[in-house]
């Protein structure tokens, strides 16, 4: 039997990308006309929480060589390329909730949150 063990390498993939909604478009488009220089959001993962992974977004002055652009009525969202795999075909939304409004994401490839919503998992396939 012949295991072959490949590296995985996120530029050979075919993404499905990601959407905004016009609540998400139109808050980033709010945040880009307050601050002078910033041209949208990065939106990335990192290890943390009881799930495994969390979102982390930040302001973009100057997209990174290896960011992935996309764009919705004007609001502009990177997502580094390494953060793929993770956040695929994600929805990023922005609502209200109780006194407070956040942005959520609706992320086909949560397999599971933690209690919190904080953080997320995702199953290898």
């Amino acid at each position: 039997m012949d295991v072959h063990a490949g590296t995985f390498d996120p530029n050979e993939f075919a993404w499905r990308g990601l959407t905004m909604t016009a609540s998400a478009a139109e808050h980033i488009r709010q945040l880009v006309s307050k601050q002078p220089g910033i041209q949208g959001l990065r939106l990335g993962v990192k290890q943390t929480g009881c799930a495994g992974f969390g979102y982390v977004l930040d302001t973009v002055n100057e997209p990174q060589k290896d960011d992935l652009l996309f764009e919705t009525d004007g609001a502009r969202l990177w997502v580094p390329l390494q953060a793929m795999p993770f956040i695929d075909g994600t929805e990023v939304d922005y609502v209200r909730e109780g006194l407070n409004q956040i942005f959520k994401f609706h992320n086909p490839k949560a397999q599971h949150e933690c209690g919190c919503g904080e953080s997320f998992g995702v199953q290898a396939e």
